[in-house]
């Protein structure tokens, strides 16, 4: 049977991986094993170059260089070492993704505009990417200067498999990680690469069943029968939406997952079953791991977040979410999305601080 078209991210994807970047992946990761065969100690350099080729072959020679330029600013500005101007750099960079100028003539280096769209969702994570490493290079110590430099910058920005769609990590883990020189077992890691690949195909036959067999979002695109069904059904179709969500996220974020783990390094865990979430709080930290490291360490935290007063608190969850919905698009849906999420979390949060009083702890 003919699958759900309207669900444009699964299809996006799995068309872009099919095509090509699987295979650059899979480029990705005869390189890297060869250089912790023979040449662990230039293994950040030999992936930085095999990035680069791999972001020129897919998004051109303009392309590469928007990716490039927008490094070079962002690494410039973080120079001052000041941390708001890192932060207002990087939105200005973010915030140039969306003017329609700018956005017709990027349209015109390409063919297609899913060639386009590929610049466009790379660029924005990238955006993520500069920030991390800019505002580690503001908070570092003179003596960190070397393991900050724009050769550093680079290896992080074109490190292929968090290229074009994350996950995230932060700049702190990734250079850790990849210095440490460790012990490296081919055998170990054939037997990591067949049981993360038998996982993943699994992940990927189970969202292609729900994509053919269950049309959520081709029901939840018109209105009539959402109009006809029980409100049952309505939180039936809801619940549906969210676990495809999760599967298919189980595959965007476990293919690079297990690249990270046949380099040496440490992903972000893997999105939660949303079905054993139960508060807005544990949503966001434990779906998206990556993203939720980036908005504590660089948003929440300096802001004040938990450890401030309660206006504190809320400013710092409210910031943190109007971040995460204009960085989302700033689609009018996508702040509200971002004011709801906010609000759960904000109740929950006092909810808790107000069970902490011990009277209250006392009475209940």
């Amino acid at each position: 049977c003919a699958q759900d078209p309207l669900d444009f991210e699964w299809s996006y994807w799995v068309e872009w991986g099919r095509e090509r970047i699987l295979w650059l992946l899979a480029g990705h990761l005869l390189v890297s094993q060869m250089c912790r065969l023979f040449m662990e100690k230039y293994k950040p350099w030999c992936l930085m170059v095999y990035g680069m080729a791999a972001c020129w072959f897919l998004l051109g020679i303009k392309g590469f260089a928007v990716i490039l330029l927008y490094a070079a600013i962002s690494f410039a500005v973080a120079q001052f070492q000041i941390s708001l101007l890192t932060w207002l750099c990087s939105l200005v960079l973010l915030s140039t993704l969306h003017i329609p100028a700018v956005e017709e003539a990027k349209r015109k280096w390409y063919d297609t505009e899913n060639e386009y769209y590929l610049l466009l969702f790379t660029v924005s994570v990238r955006c993520l990417f500069y920030t991390s490493f800019s505002l580690e290079y503001c908070w570092h110590e003179p003596a960190q200067k070397s393991s900050h430099s724009f050769l550093w910058m680079l290896a992080y920005v074109f490190y292929y498999p968090l290229f074009h769609n994350g996950p995230l990590m932060n700049f702190d883990e990734f250079s850790k990680q990849m210095r440490k020189q460790e012990a490296f077992s081919l055998k170990t890691n054939v037997g990591i690469l067949i049981v993360g690949i038998i996982r993943i195909f699994f992940w990927w036959c189970l969202a292609e069943l729900m994509i053919h067999l269950m049309y959520i979002h081709a029901i939840c695109s018109s209105s009539p029968p959402l109009e006809a069904v029980s409100y049952w059904a309505l939180g039936g179709l809801a619940l549906a939406q969210v676990l495809f969500f999760y599967v298919k996220y189980l595959v965007l974020y476990g293919v690079p997952a297990l690249l990270l783990r046949m380099d040496g390094l440490k992903p972000p865990a893997l999105p939660r079953c949303v079905s054993l979430m139960h508060s807005f709080t544990k949503m966001w930290r434990s779906f998206d791991v990556g993203l939720h490291r980036f908005l504590v360490r660089y948003i929440y935290f300096p802001m004040g977040g938990s450890q401030s007063s309660l206006p504190g608190m809320i400013f710092s969850t409210a910031l943190t979410f109007a971040f995460v919905s204009y960085w989302h698009g700033g689609q009018s849906y996508l702040w509200y999305w971002g004011a709801l999420n906010c609000l759960g979390v904000i109740v929950e949060n006092g909810i808790k601080r107000i069970l902490s009083v011990s009277l209250i702890r006392d009475l209940i």
